[in-house]
């Protein structure tokens, strides 16, 4: 981004044309703790070649972690080829890719996107994705009311061992939607959905039911269970899942004897970096009778009139298109960056590949727990079938043994007490393909070395 000084008298110019008196009136509804203020230790002007030095020296301060933590976002390798690509200008600079007018280029890797996604799903159809994997979930409540309107009943049933992030954005985006969002507890021995939590919503109506596989705590739900219930409720079922971890299990479509409604979660773990948060993507599939109902945009294959293959955005029903009436969704745009890059890491790996990612990750945590749990006063919390990831509890302050760890140069894991108190000094702990046993050696040992302090 270029650096656009301003001298001192258009600042003032600028100033008086918009009837303030200074640049602090300016910004005076910030509140001043959330003002910097003067930046402190930044260098004079410099020549480019000593900014570049400076920087190249700042950069040389950060230090790369051993990562043992996901709880939503994932380390995975990611090949070469997969960024190489798409960082090319014709992906990388690519005009809005919402509007009619995008490239066919474009419009086939979001086409490519949506067929892969689908078959990974065993869903109908896919929509060329949305801005991350909590919010599809709130998109995906909402299409499940709509779909569903012999239900007299807008409440939902919302697991407990649901990712809390995708719990309170879909209670954020469906508070004034006159949507209930009704808790749905798990087993504290087994960490997945309590066998007796849906008997005692027997002969009451809800409109859907999210089931989360695996779950926040790496846990595998009964999911044929639940989406049967649902079925026999006359609710939709929601599934949210990991979609490494499709690569192995029973995938949404096959669910108890009808399949899941709906299935979206995040694609962050398909070719995209942690990047600190963002930016990520979200999925969406669901069944062909709903796809009138389905945000964000879905393209489609056609042939001209010379029969030529070609591809077009074939729904995409947003107020900007369609009446705001007929809308099913304001979400702007799709994440066309982060679809490019899932999409060739999925071509790339194929399904075989995805198989051995997904392998190699349950492999190495299930080496990981053996390890953590030889240590002694680590017990796992959790007696169920887990995939990638699993909960420990700890003989002392989970949140002092990750700075301890982290001093060391490890990524410990995510403390659960602030949104699971009853489970006293729990972590979850994290391995996938990229780690090796040097790595899980290495985090016992220093584990074992800070406990004690």
């Amino acid at each position: 981004m270029p650096f656009i000084p301003h001298t001192e008298a258009e600042v003032r110019d600028m100033l008086a044309a918009i009837g303030a008196g200074s640049i602090d009136e300016l910004f005076a509804e910030i509140p001043p703790e959330l003002r910097c203020g003067e930046l402190k230790n930044l260098p004079e002007a410099l020549s480019e070649m000593a900014v570049c030095r400076l920087m190249e020296e700042r950069a040389a301060e950060n230090r790369s972690a051993l990562c043992f933590a996901g709880a939503g976002a994932y380390e995975h390798y990611i090949p070469a080829a997969v960024w190489e690509i798409a960082l090319r200008g014709e992906f990388y600079s690519a005009y809005t890719p919402y509007q009619a007018e995008a490239s066919q280029g474009s419009l086939q890797v979001f086409y490519e996107y949506q067929s892969m996604m689908a078959g990974l799903m065993a869903m109908d159809v896919s929509n060329a994705s949305l801005y991350d994997g909590a919010s599809a979930l709130g998109e995906a409540i909402l299409m499940a009311l709509r779909t569903n309107p012999d239900s007299r009943s807008r409440r939902v049933l919302l697991p407990r061992s649901l990712n809390p992030a995708y719990q309170r954005v879909a209670r954020t985006l469906t508070r004034n939607q006159q949507v209930e969002l009704v808790d749905l507890d798990y087993d504290r021995s087994l960490g997945r959905i309590a066998e007796n939590a849906l008997a005692a919503f027997e002969g009451e109506e809800f409109a859907a039911v999210v089931i989360p596989q695996p779950n926040y705590f790496g846990v595998l739900e009964e999911v044929d269970i639940l989406a049967d219930w649902a079925h026999r409720h006359g609710a939709r079922s929601i599934a949210v899942v990991n979609p490494t971890a499709m690569a192995l299990l029973k995938p949404p479509g096959e669910w108890g004897e009808h399949g899941a409604d709906l299935a979206c979660g995040e694609g962050q773990p398909l070719g995209i970096p942690l990047s600190a948060g963002g930016p990520y993507v979200g999925f969406l599939c669901s069944r062909q009778d709903f796809v009138h109902q389905l945000p964000g945009r879905l393209v489609g294959r056609t042939v001209d009139v010379d029969g030529r293959a070609g591809f077009t955005l074939a729904l995409q029903p947003r107020e900007q298109h369609i009446r705001r009436g007929k809308a099913t969704s304001n979400i702007c745009t799709n994440q066309g960056l982060m679809v490019t890059a899932a999409t060739l890491y999925m071509a790339l790996m194929g399904p075989k590949g995805l198989r051995g990612v997904a392998a190699a990750c349950h492999a190495n945590t299930s080496a990981l727990l053996e390890r953590l749990t030889r240590i002694e006063g680590v017990e796992p919390v959790f007696a169920a079938p887990f995939f990638h990831e699993a909960a420990i509890r700890l003989p002392r302050a989970a949140d002092r043994v990750l700075a301890g760890l982290a001093e060391r140069g490890i990524l410990g894991g995510h403390v659960l007490s602030a949104d699971y108190p009853e489970l006293g000094d729990a972590l979850l702990v994290c391995a996938t393909e990229t780690r090796n046993p040097e790595d899980i050696e290495f985090y016992a040992a220093t584990l074992a070395e800070v406990l004690p302090c």
